[in-house]
């Protein structure tokens, strides 16, 4: 089975084929223990939260049991159906929605926004991917904090093997071949995933951010302060292992950003 690069995130086979291949009993683990360190970075004990592509509520759940106010945000109904089972059974209540985050926006709403675990960049128009901070822009209350968490170019760069393979328990192989085209502004990535006798074929494909382009977009789209990071407290240098961006909105700015397309 083989799906286009272009559209995969749209497609539901893609999200339920992966899953066990990318949801393991650890990542939700590794995601629980890195909210603590993302409110500490972002100033906030309390308030509402915006969890934009979701996904199974990895990061959702624990900032509910926090006590914050949740809205979980994702394209893909297969994974709000496990956001949900996650939720039901941690004992908390969250509004989840199904939405393209290109689409989704509530003016002045949220005291936080997270968008994490490379949940960026999907989108093969650059001006769609702008969308996306301004919907976002939008959606926060004066003075509230956006963290974006991708991997960054430079780690790319200083990391790139075209192949891999990792097995993942109770699930399979996963052999990955990956590219960078157009210039170093994206990554292509082919997934075999091996279970038993069957081996079924994922594409996509992600822009690439530098530090210094992730922040621009950031501001171009109305944030100020924003600091980069290298993981959920280290700041963003030779070493680093995410690119985890902090930016605000300016308690000072009530207007909405125009979400008219741009010329990339």
């Amino acid at each position: 089975m083989e799906h286009t690069a272009s559209d995969w995130f749209l497609d539901e086979s893609f999200w339920s084929g992966v899953y066990l291949f990318t949801f393991s009993d650890s990542s939700y683990a590794a995601a629980a223990a890195q909210v603590g360190p993302l409110l500490a970075l972002a100033g906030l004990a309390a308030g509402t939260v915006l969890d934009l592509a979701c996904g199974p509520g990895r990061h959702a759940v624990p900032l509910a049991q926090r006590g914050f106010t949740v809205t979980g945000v994702d394209c893909t109904p297969f994974l709000l159906d496990k956001a949900r089972a996650y939720a039901a059974a941690a004992w908390v209540q969250i509004e989840w929605v199904q939405e393209d985050m290109r689409r989704f926006m509530r003016p002045n709403t949220f005291d936080l926004a997270i968008n994490l675990s490379t949940s960026f960049g999907y989108f093969d128009a650059p001006q769609e991917n702008r969308r996306v901070l301004e919907n976002v822009y939008a959606s926060l209350k004066p003075g509230g904090v956006f963290v974006l968490d991708v991997m960054g170019k430079e780690i790319v760069a200083r990391n790139f093997q075209p192949t891999s393979a990792e097995e993942v328990p109770g699930a399979g192989l996963r052999v990955e071949r990956r590219q960078v085209i157009e210039a170093w502004s994206r990554i292509e990535t082919e997934w075999l995933l091996i279970t038993g006798e069957a081996v079924r074929t994922f594409r996509f494909r992600l822009w690439l951010y530098s530090g210094y382009e992730l922040k621009e977009l950031l501001v171009g789209a109305g944030f100020s302060a924003v600091r980069l990071y290298g993981s959920f407290g280290t700041t963003y240098g030779p070493g680093a292992k995410r690119l985890i961006a902090v930016a605000c909105k300016s308690a000072e700015e009530v207007a909405i950003p125009s979400l008219v397309d741009h010329t990339p």
